[in-house]
């Protein structure tokens, strides 16, 4: 019963997040601190640098804010800018499963 319970749970959890509340998009604030973190933990394959800007690089989410992934430093990557515009139009067309492995590094 109680494992029927969770599940139903997780599925309303779901639901909420991709209808009721809507996808996350660009305009959605996100975790400066998460941010920060793994920054402090991945330093910049540009620069190495573990503040500021990283020349080149953007900050990715692996698996995307919109098709359910975490805002937390364990999602994110660091990523070309062209590599980073290329899946961006991915996660424009809806989250399909993405059609090769996403590039960057972790």
């Amino acid at each position: 019963m109680a494992s029927n319970v969770s599940r139903i749970f997780g599925v309303i959890i779901v639901l909420c997040g991709l209808a009721v509340c809507g996808p996350i998009d660009a305009r959605t604030k996100r975790s400066q601190s998460a941010k920060v973190e793994f920054k402090q933990n991945n330093p910049c394959p540009a620069n190495g640098a573990r503040k500021g800007p990283c020349a080149g690089y953007v900050i990715d989410h692996i698996q995307p804010l919109a098709c359910g992934g975490a805002d937390r430093p364990e999602n994110m990557q660091w990523q070309t800018i062209a590599d980073g515009k290329d899946k961006d139009k991915w996660e424009r067309n809806g989250c399909r499963p993405y059609p090769r492995p996403p590039t960057g590094r972790r």
